[in-house]
């Protein structure tokens, strides 16, 4: 798999349930938009909210929706629940899972690779592994990825480090091996593309898909610096969708876009006026 995914929103309704009409056009809006492939129940999709069930019931529809590959994220906290939400989204149309490193307590490299081992071993997809530590507190090491491409089962690995070295190195630990390497920071694209990147799951591309999409699509034809350039100038529109306002900026974004993605799901908030209005800026600013 290569090119520019989109871990994809998830639209709530006013009382906080799944609103699959939303869904569905925001699945359409990105595809419209030219990404590759999507990644529903990420780290945008407001996964860490919804029941095993309720992300099931995503892959369902955004399945039924598209055919773009589909990379779902089924990682918990916990070896059972993982493999249980794995087979869960490959039933419900999944092609590969992104699975998260375990989270919450605090594991040694060697009991994170044997995690992965045996999720791996286990799971009826290929498995992607998904390092980000923002969120985690939990950042996997390089030569852990390096011995981990070489299981028959693991496809390759999302990393939402945006730390560039890291990435290089994981690049040329995994080079021998068939192994997808994607960043997961919309703001060092085009940078981690020239360093041997296969491509990108970006929270921007819920909010400019076209955008992202074109930075891939300039780093293909050998402009790597047309490509920088036009993610330079994405930088701070991609900022606000992520580190700074996170889930509810990107529903502000969308709208400001003419995307309805919902309402953001409790203890999540609306943006306030006044962020609002700074994202209403940067979108006039940075997209078409």
């Amino acid at each position: 798999m290569y090119g520019t995914g989109v871990p994809l929103i998830t639209p709530f309704d006013a009382d906080g349930d799944l609103d699959e009409k939303r869904l569905r056009e925001v699945t359409r809006w990105v595809e419209d938009g030219g990404v590759d492939f999507v990644v529903p129940c990420g780290s945008n999709s407001e996964a860490e909210l919804m029941s095993v069930e309720e992300r099931t019931r995503v892959v369902e529809v955004v399945a039924d929706e598209t055919d773009l590959p589909i990379v779902a994220g089924t990682g918990h906290p916990g070896l059972k629940e993982t493999l249980r939400q794995t087979e869960l989204a490959d039933e419900a149309g999944a092609d590969a899972a992104l699975v998260v490193t375990p989270f919450y307590y605090e594991y040694d490299d060697d009991e994170l690779e044997a995690y992965y081992r045996e999720v791996a071993d286990e799971s009826p997809i290929p498995v992607y592994l998904y390092s980000v530590p923002a969120y985690t507190g939990v950042a996997l090491d390089p030569e852990v990825v390096g011995r981990l491409a070489g299981h028959d089962n693991v496809a390759g690995m999302k990393d939402s480090s945006g730390d560039i070295e890291r990435f290089q190195r994981e690049r040329r630990l995994t080079d021998d091996e068939e192994f997808d390497l994607f960043v997961g920071s919309g703001s060092v694209y085009a940078h981690a593309l020239a360093s041997g990147g296969d491509g990108g799951i970006l929270g921007l591309a819920n909010v400019a898909p076209e955008r992202a999409s074109e930075i891939f699509k300039l780093h293909q034809a050998g402009d790597d610096t047309a490509a920088r350039q036009l993610n330079a100038e994405l930088v701070e529109l991609n900022r606000a969708v992520t580190s700074r306002f996170g889930v509810p900026g990107a529903k502000a974004a969308m709208a400001e876009r003419g995307v309805d993605a919902g309402h953001p799901r409790k203890p999540h908030r609306e943006v306030s006026d006044d962020v609002r209005e700074e994202i209403v800026e940067l979108v006039e600013a940075m997209t078409p």
